[in-house]
């Protein structure tokens, strides 16, 4: 019998994942400052099972009278006006991200991206801002639907926090370099893998 593939294109509807993770000065999208993003966009292997593809990220000057929250700045360890961060703004940022992120969305055959996430309603919430805030018109990605690796992890492996879904999953996990936006979204799609590929060897790929 002849193995069934697919690629990733057919494997999600259409969509290309691809993960955001940011570090911002707060909570609130329209007031605090985005600070980092990364992004990583997934492909299907010629194994069949989903890999990272190259990853994508910039430090962020603040936009203009951002708010600064001091316990957010002490939680990540940023120094957003730091010399040797070569922050750029916040249009340059996204641009030097969705490019990549369009290209790939051609080169695989999908219609648009869709956000992953370690609680992606943060990640998608400040990217929408800065993308409005930054006249962008042409987001890649879905509006609103994303893929939330805390509820998949709890699924299948039992832990929610970033850090204990990892090492649950048997991944390496170095608490040192967490709370930056490109170790945490490397992580954060090697565990969205992790989750996809267990699924797809164990039921088969939809």
């Amino acid at each position: 019998m002849l193995e069934r593939t697919h690629t990733i294109a057919t494997r999600f509807r259409g969509f290309l994942p691809v993960v955001i993770d940011v570090e911002t000065a707060g909570f609130n999208p329209h007031t605090d400052a985005l600070l980092e993003i990364a992004a990583v966009p997934l492909r299907m292997g010629a194994n069949q099972r989903l890999e990272r593809g190259e990853t994508l990220s910039a430090h962020v000057i603040p936009f203009p009278n951002a708010n600064l929250e001091p316990s957010s700045l002490a939680f990540t360890g940023i120094d957003p006006f730091h010399p040797f961060r070569f922050a750029v703004p916040e249009r340059e940022a996204l641009e030097g991200i969705f490019v990549p992120i369009r290209k790939a969305i051609r080169e695989a055959g999908c219609t648009r991206a869709i956000l992953v996430g370690h609680n992606p309603a943060f990640d998608i919430s400040f990217l929408k801002a800065a993308a409005a805030r930054s006249g962008i018109k042409q987001n890649p990605f879905h509006a609103f639907t994303t893929f939330d690796t805390a509820t998949l992890a709890g699924l299948a492996f039992g832990q929610t926090v970033l850090a204990k879904a990892v090492q649950a999953a048997g991944l390496p996990w170095h608490s040192d370099e967490a709370h930056s936006a490109l170790y945490d979204a490397e992580c954060t799609a090697d565990l969205f893998c992790a989750v996809v590929n267990r699924w797809d060897s164990s039921l088969g790929c939809p």
